[in-house]
């Protein structure tokens, strides 16, 4: 099961969604449309996405806003100033967690916000200083230039993290069909 990961009622497109809720707006959500992504920008997010950190966010904006893409950008900065951050309203999003399953994000929204015990009003992000009404863009609006380190830093964080998925689903590999190992006849 992926959290974050849906689609369009109207015409079955797949959809990240990077605000499940706006501030002053609970009927609206923000998503990125994978179709028009550029591929490293795609793959990018979808590996922010499938990671740890992505599926333990309540947003993934949360996530989106501390990674990178390829090119040493912020991901949620410049996916909102390119316009890949499109509106759409909650009960026009159909949320996949699987590809047989799904949930309106009107309807899920009205889950988490009675399991949380708030209105879904309250479900939409804080902003930096904790206003609790702050506009998706005062959330974006804070890329800072990265160093090389950082870009560094970040590349290796990744690398690290395919490095244990990888060695996960070998030992997986293995523990369903082990390795057959060759013999060789001297001569």
């Amino acid at each position: 099961m992926l959290k974050h990961v849906g689609r369009s009622k109207i015409n079955k497109k797949k959809l990240i969604v990077a605000f499940r809720t706006l501030p002053d707006d609970p009927t609206s959500c923000l998503c990125i449309p994978t179709e028009s992504l550029e591929h490293a920008d795609h793959d990018s997010l979808i590996n922010v996405v499938e990671s740890n950190a992505g599926q333990s966010a309540n947003e993934l904006s949360e996530t989106m806003a501390r990674s990178v893409l390829s090119d040493g950008s912020n991901m949620l900065a410049r996916f909102h100033t390119t316009g890949k951050l499109v509106k759409f309203k909650t009960d026009e999003v159909e949320m996949t967690p699987t590809p047989t399953n799904y949930i309106l994000l009107s309807d899920l929204n009205k889950l988490i916000a009675e399991q949380q015990g708030v209105a879904i009003e309250e479900l939409a992000v804080k902003g930096p200083s904790g206003s609790k009404n702050p506009k998706p863009v005062e959330l974006i609006d804070t890329e800072e230039t990265l160093t090389d380190d950082q870009i560094a830093a970040n590349y290796r964080s990744q690398a690290d993290t395919m490095f244990k998925e990888a060695k996960r689903l070998r030992d997986e590999a293995e523990k369903l069909s082990p390795t057959k190992k060759k013999i060789t006849k001297s001569v």
